[in-house]
């Protein structure tokens, strides 16, 4: 065989791939910016609370910043895991009302740790985050006084978290980056760098099928509109519509191939989530709101279907990978 004959069929079975973006696409198109919204956003949180701590007054940059995290949430992987601030910018799903109790402990006892920004960040996480600073704008409190400290203790600890955050990434990219180079024990090939981003795509629609559609769906006999997410609210439906629309844009960052049947089925759950009209999902327990969630949840389904076939299988990931499962 020639030489040039020999080069072109070393190259062949790489033509035959997907044309895989690198992982710097992604990076700054998508988690970077990701961050520094939540960042910038948490901080105007907590400046408002500092200066207005009444619920109309701040549940304006509350719904802000709580958007910016709904759309950079699904990035598990990298500071957000490495910091353990999962549970602590957002304590859900919550089986057993523990930020309700919480919060109840805290205010009860008058707790003045509220007053300690540095020693606020050790009482525990379901008094941390968006899930308890939603209980402080959108349920009635007995004492206006401490309640006003308190949102105040939650708003500045989120933007301390956020900030904490978006420091790290920096470096974080820079171990995605070096991927397979030399000393890098995080990401020991390229495929692992690429298969990280994969996960939290694949694991982010999971947990908008599971627990945002599946939590309330509950069963046909059981349904349990109280376990929607964000329901005080009425936050429910847009942390649906927000997460499809972070994770399409991932999936488009991922690759350069052709993802007819990906974006094909992100539109159709889009356009399902639109016409529900049903904000904090308390129709699930009316047959005919019901049925329209349980298409959208199989609309979901139908995303994950094409993603598995046009990123997952190219990237030699299973089905059944999945960062939720402990695989």
């Amino acid at each position: 065989m020639k030489a040039s004959d020999m080069r072109f069929a070393l190259i062949l079975p790489f033509l035959a791939l997907p044309a895989f973006a690198d992982v710097q696409t992604a990076l700054d198109d998508h988690i970077l910016p990701g961050y520094t919204r939540l960042a910038d956003e948490t901080a105007k949180l907590a400046e408002a609370a500092q200066a207005d701590c009444t619920p109309d007054a701040l549940q304006p940059a509350f719904h802000a910043a709580y958007d910016a995290w709904i759309s950079i949430s699904h990035i598990h992987f990298g500071p957000l895991e490495d910091q353990a601030l999962t549970l602590t910018m957002s304590f859900w799903p919550d089986p057993k009302n523990s930020t309700g109790k919480a919060l109840a402990r805290l205010t009860t006892a008058v707790d003045p740790i509220v007053d300690q920004p540095e020693a606020f960040g050790d009482v525990s996480a379901a008094a941390q985050g968006f899930t308890a600073l939603e209980r402080m704008l959108y349920d009635p409190q007995p004492d206006a006084d401490y309640a006003c400290r308190l949102t105040q203790a939650i708003a500045t600890g989120l933007a301390q978290k956020s900030d904490s955050l978006n420091a790290a990434w920096p470096a974080f990219v820079d171990q995605m980056l070096s991927a397979g180079t030399g000393g890098n024990a995080r990401f020991q090939s390229d495929m692992e760098a690429q298969r990280a981003l994969y996960t939290a795509l694949s694991t982010g629609l999971e947990f908008l099928h599971d627990q945002r559609l599946g939590r309330p769906l509950g069963t046909f006999d059981r349904p349990r509109p109280s376990r929607a997410e964000a329901r005080r609210s009425e936050r429910s439906l847009r942390h649906i519509e927000l997460q499809l629309a972070a994770l399409e844009r991932l999936a488009a960052a991922m690759t350069n191939a052709d993802l007819g049947a990906t974006s094909a089925a992100f539109a159709e759950a889009q356009a399902r989530a639109d016409a529900l009209e049903d904000p904090a999902l308390q129709g699930v327990a009316d047959a005919e709101q019901r049925f329209k969630v349980e298409v959208l949840q199989q609309a979901v389904r139908a995303v994950q279907v094409a993603v598995i076939d046009e990123i997952g299988t190219p990237l030699g990931i299973t089905a059944g990978f999945n960062a939720l499962d402990g695989d």
